[in-house]
């Protein structure tokens, strides 16, 4: 359930919070007010993508954040676990961070989480739905879906449409298998050939690095030559250099310390630094000695390297990567020498595995049919709630057939799924597009929103002015319906009419001023005095006339709190 919003440098809103409570929260305010920006705000706390447009003018960044209360909730302390997060007596802080340099940030407490795990999350919790998504009733594959969910056979679908990917497969590799017969020897020797050049070559990874050090170091051995040279002439003891003067220099020393044995450290650091200074001088001369080979040696690297370059424009861009190529093509070969076996073998595979793809669709079809008559009855009851008394809704289940007339199965199952609806008494029943209008599509999918909130643990529904196109007693019936969905729900309704708003256990109004020459969206949940004027409003625009006020009294006392 969500408890609280706090919206901070959003569109027009400078910083406001508002307190969600349980059962039904309605809110109003006049066209053009900001209800769409806090529904905006609401849909990026939950998970949608923001645009940075959308971070107030003058502002470096927009945050969004929520106070979500999870007890209770089956599915969430798995979630939670899995993400190493834990709540804090049952509820969870949601911060989101929109920042002008496109680096937004998300938290859940005080764990980072990507936005997909932050859509995962609250759509555990919360269902949002907007006006626009009417049109998604006109797309008959979502009515296949929204079946699945009310049928709690989801899995149930998404296993056989793993079983049917897989079914694909193997007819593509079959297909393919076939195709390659005519050129089948010369494939083979091809990769031979390939095959053939990279072993041959021996490739170790990291090689080419070490080869580019190498090239380097040799291409200028004449200047390292050199320089070496120099060093030794100036330091070389046997050269006459800074040792045979430090040697001497010890001497003297050591005659002191033997005078002074306090200075007996002094000395045996000044001896240490002297052999130290011999063992660099050593490990200079033999790394010289390196240099003293064949000039040669910088071709055939060179050469290695331009091979190295020449297998990576054909099987890869590193040598693991030409590694992994000369492996696959060992694979290749392997099915290619085996094709009359691998034919045989897949034949029977697909065989084995379209038997099983047919039962588990007819399994998951008979389900289905079970599934659509609880539906059925579940969606005509809450129209006929909804004011549709005569209404009637069908879940359109059919086999698939193909030109023959035999059953086929698709990626989803064997059934043609489409809901039909009658809304007025002796219609008959039609495709949903064809019969609705925009009121009884909008009361079509409460009836829905219903329905599949009995089939799952979300806490809270949002409705962003699903009414559109309703008013009346149909208004009244939504309104009622949506107050009963809130004894087992928190419900969330953006609305412009009274006879919705009326039933409100929570009321909260969205208002545009102008501050400081700026316009400022402010939300503030309202008292019942505040409330009756706002009806007022919602009813005739005028919250301050006497027979506004008084009817919105009436509304409230006959359908309302007071």
């Amino acid at each position: 359930m969500l408890e609280e919003l706090n919206v901070k440098n959003f569109a027009l809103i400078d910083d406001i919070t508002v307190s969600f409570s349980n059962g039904f929260n309605v809110l109003s305010g006049e066209t053009g007010a900001g209800k769409s920006i806090l529904v905006g705000a609401l849909g990026i706390l939950l998970g949608k993508k923001a645009d940075t447009s959308l971070i107030r003018s003058g502002c470096q960044e927009a945050i969004i954040s929520g106070i979500l209360n999870i007890s209770d909730h089956g599915e969430i302390p798995l979630w939670l676990e899995k993400h190493s997060i834990k709540d804090e007596d049952g509820s969870l802080i949601i911060r989101r961070t929109i920042k002008k340099n496109g680096r937004g940030s998300i938290y859940v407490q005080s764990v980072p989480v990507l936005r997909s795990d932050l859509e995962e999350l609250t759509s555990l919790l919360i269902d949002m739905h907007s006006q626009h998504e009417h049109q998604s009733l006109f797309v008959i594959d979502n009515h296949r879906k929204l079946l699945d969910r009310f049928g709690g056979l989801e899995k149930d679908a998404l296993a056989f449409y793993e079983m049917y990917l897989t079914v694909s497969s193997l007819r593509k590799d079959l297909s393919s298998l076939r195709e390659s017969e005519d050129d089948h020897l010369q494939m083979v020797e091809k990769l031979k050939s390939e095959i053939e050049e990279i072993d041959n070559a021996q490739l170790v990874p990291g090689e080419e690095e070490a080869l580019e050090k190498d090239i380097k170091i040799l291409a200028r051995r004449e200047e390292i030559f050199s320089s070496l040279d120099g060093f030794r002439n100036l330091i070389s003891e046997s050269r006459g250099g800074v040792l045979s003067k430090l040697r001497e220099s010890g001497s003297m020393l050591d005659n002191i310390a033997e005078i002074d044995d306090s200075l007996v450290p002094l000395h045996k650091r000044f001896e240490n630094t002297f052999f130290e200074l011999e063992d660099i001088v050593e490990t200079l001369r033999s790394y010289q000695q390196e240099f003293e080979i064949d000039p040669a040696e910088l071709n055939l690297k060179e050469e290695r390297l331009a091979l190295i370059s020449d297998l990576e424009k054909k099987y890869g861009h590193t040598i693991k990567d030409v590694l992994k190529t000369g492996d696959d093509k060992r694979t290749s070969l392997l099915n290619l020498e085996n094709d009359e076996y691998s034919i045989e073998e897949l034949k029977k595979k697909i065989r084995e595995m379209s038997d099983q793809v047919k039962s588990a669709g007819m399994s998951l079809s008979e389900k289905r049919k079970q599934a659509a008559l609880e539906l059925q009855k579940s969606i005509e009851q809450n129209l006929h709630e909804l004011g549709m008394k005569t209404a009637r809704f069908t879940v359109d289940l059919n086999r698939k057939k193909n030109s023959t007339g035999n059953a086929v199965y698709g990626p989803w199952g064997l059934d043609s799924i489409e809901f039909l609806l009658s809304a007025n008494s002796g219609e008959p029943e039609k495709p949903l597009k064809s019969v609705a209008s925009g009121g009884e599509i909008s009361r079509v999918m409460l009836a829905l929103k219903t329905v599949l909130a009995d089939s799952d643990e979300i806490s809270s529904l949002v409705f962003d002015e699903i009414d559109s196109g309703i008013g009346g007693e149909v208004a009244l019936a939504v309104g009622a319906h949506m107050r009963d969905l809130a004894r087992y729900k928190q419900v969330l309704s953006i609305t412009h009419l009274a006879s919705i708003a009326v039933f409100a256990d929570n009321h909260i109004i969205v208002k545009k001023n102008i501050i400081d020459e700026r316009t400022v969206t402010s939300v503030y949940n309202i008292d019942e005095q505040e409330r009756i004027r706002e009806i007022a409003r919602m009813l005739s625009g005028d919250s301050d006339g006497s027979a506004s006020i008084s009817h919105a009294e009436e509304m409230l006392r006959t359908y309302g709190s007071i």
